[in-house]
This record gives structure tokens, sequence and C-alpha cells, in this order.
């Protein structure tokens, strides 16, 4: 059994089959992606292990095809991160069963079904907020903050997250608080690929030069877009009011990071508590954590009596760990 982080995370399973996931640059026997963020997709036109829909996201998002294949041994189960997004079961010769999870979250909301672990043998899992200090309120509650704020503020608003996954919820929740909504023709191609795969219909327009933001508007945009000049025109020129979101807004710093009038702590991952939860549900031999607080996270599973690791590019040791 081998489990390295070099491009992507790599399995090795016991008749030498290479299962690569979420590389820059696959070349596993079997590879696999599990959700279209930038930070998990292939560069160039690729055929990977992956959902129809992070197919046709991925093909959208970076305009090369993204392909979508099977195989026999991958189990592709909801991960409950953005629309599309798979965690893999991966079944080993020998009877040994592995999950990758990529990005995950076991919360349902919206039109997103919670991640339920499978029962398996090593689990490879992000830790993103594997910290203690990271348990988010509840989510009906902050989606009835985020109702609150929409409708006590009339001037226009202009409501950061990223484009696939928080986006797509804000506009919804934006639309019930009854705004007109605009949003960016990436985040709109991002739209265009989700209606088509699922039951669910976002119903904005595009915001481009010509568009006059009045009293009631809103505009979803990118998160990536907070410091770009022309975003802080708009701002000023329209006399909006900004929000952040994301799960790192239970610190309070985030807002003042971000020079929002307001933040909300909504999140696509696990919060601490919830990593917990899955772990104890996989109930796993050995479990590899990975990304945000990976180090502290084993850690905490040892002390339970897990055993965990961290997984690092480029391992060459056990003494690296």
């Amino acid at each position: 059994m081998t489990v390295r982080y070099r491009d992507g995370i790599e399995i090795e399973l016991s008749d030498g089959t290479r299962v690569v996931c979420d590389a820059d640059d696959p070349d596993g026997d079997v590879n696999i992606v599990s959700h279209a963020h930038g930070d998990h997709l292939p560069t160039g036109e690729r055929t990977v292990v992956c959902s129809a829909l992070t197919a046709a996201l991925g093909t959208a998002r970076r305009e090369e095809p993204l392909h979508r294949t099977t195989d026999e041994r991958v189990e592709l189960v909801p991960a409950g991160h953005v629309a599309g997004s798979r965690a893999a079961v991966i079944t080993d010769p020998d009877g040994t069963r592995y999950c990758y999870t990529g990005d995950v979250c076991t919360r349902s909301r919206c039109y997103l079904d919670g991640f339920e672990a499978p029962d398996v043998d090593v689990l490879v899992t992000e830790a993103t907020y594997g910290e203690p200090e990271y348990v988010f309120p509840d989510h009906d509650s902050v989606v009835a903050d985020i109702d609150e704020w929409l409708t006590a503020t009339e001037e226009p608003v202009l409501l950061f997250g990223y484009a696939l996954g928080r986006a797509q919820k804000l506009q919804l929740l934006a639309d019930r608080a009854g705004k007109q909504v605009y949003t960016t023709d990436a985040v709109q191609r991002v739209n265009d690929a989700i209606e088509d795969h699922l039951d669910v219909r976002f119903p904005v327009d595009s915001y481009d030069e010509e568009t006059d933001l009045t009293t009631g508007d809103a505009v979803v945009l990118p998160m990536t877009t907070t410091r770009i000049d022309w975003i802080e025109q708009l701002a000023e020129n329209a006399g909006a009011a900004t929000a952040g979101f994301s799960g790192w807004a239970v610190d309070s710093s985030f807002r003042f990071r971000g020079n929002f009038d307001a933040a909300f702590p909504l999140s696509d991952h696990c919060d601490f508590e919830e990593l917990c939860g899955l772990v104890a549900a996989a109930d796993p031999e050995q479990v590899y954590t990975q990304h945000g607080s990976g180090d502290a996270f084993a850690e905490h599973l040892t002390s339970e009596g897990y055993d965990a690791r961290t997984i690092k590019q480029n391992q060459t040791t056990l003494g690296d760990f």
C-alpha cells in the first residue's frame, strides 16, 4: 500500500496500478478529478474519471475539453462540496478500500446532498478547517443572518464568493430576498452547466458596463475580484454595500482583510467537528490528511487513537511525515 502526494494524490494498488487524483498533469493508469475548482482541474484536454457535471464545468471554465470516463475499480460518491463534486472509493484487487475525498462537506444545503462517508480501510481527507477553533455556526442560522442583512440593506449590494459554489447559493439567496440579481459572464457559464445537469435555475442577468445599479440590486462577483480597481470603483460609484462569504469569516479579521461591510461564514467545506465526524463514520485503519491544517488535524486524530499522518508533497520517507 503506497499513498503519495506528488502531482496530485497518488495511490499505488497491490497490482502496481497507479491511481492519480486531482493532478495538474495526470499520468496515472487511472486519473480522477474530484471537482471543477481550478486547483483540482488538470491542464489541457484530458480524459478522467469524474462526474458528468464536473466534465461539463471543467470544459466551461477552462475552454479546453474535459472528457469523462469510468473505471470498474472506482466508485464516485457525492462529496457535498460543490455541484458535481465526487469523492472516489477505490477498491484494490487485494480487497483494500481507499477513499479520496477531494474537498468535502457533510452538510446538505440548497441543491447539494452532504457527503456520507463510506466504510473504508484508508481515508485521504482534506483538512482545510482541521483545527478546533474552526467550528461554523449552524447552517440555517447563517442563512437567516444573510437573509436578514439582504432584506435590511436598501442600497445595491456586491456579494463576493467563489464562482463555482458560493456564487450560486448567493444568487438564490439574493433572489429570495427580492433583489434584482446580476452576475459576471464567468459565473453565468458555471450557472449554465449546472442548470443543464441539475433541477435548479438561477434567475439572474449579466452585469456589464452599461448596467446602472439602483436600490434593491445585487451583483454576485467572484471572490478573486475583490481587489480589482473597477470593482472598487463600482462600489464607490453605486454607493454599494459589500459582503464576503467564506468559512474563514468565523475569524473577524476576514471582514477587515477584505474591506467588507459584512461577512458571513458560509462555507462549502467541513468544519473541525464535521471532519471529526467524517473520520469516525469512515472508521479507517489509516488516515492521511492534506491541505489547510493537515498537521494539526493528524495530531488530533492520533490523540483520538487513529493511525493518522499528514501527507505532504514529494515525501520520500516516513520521516518526512
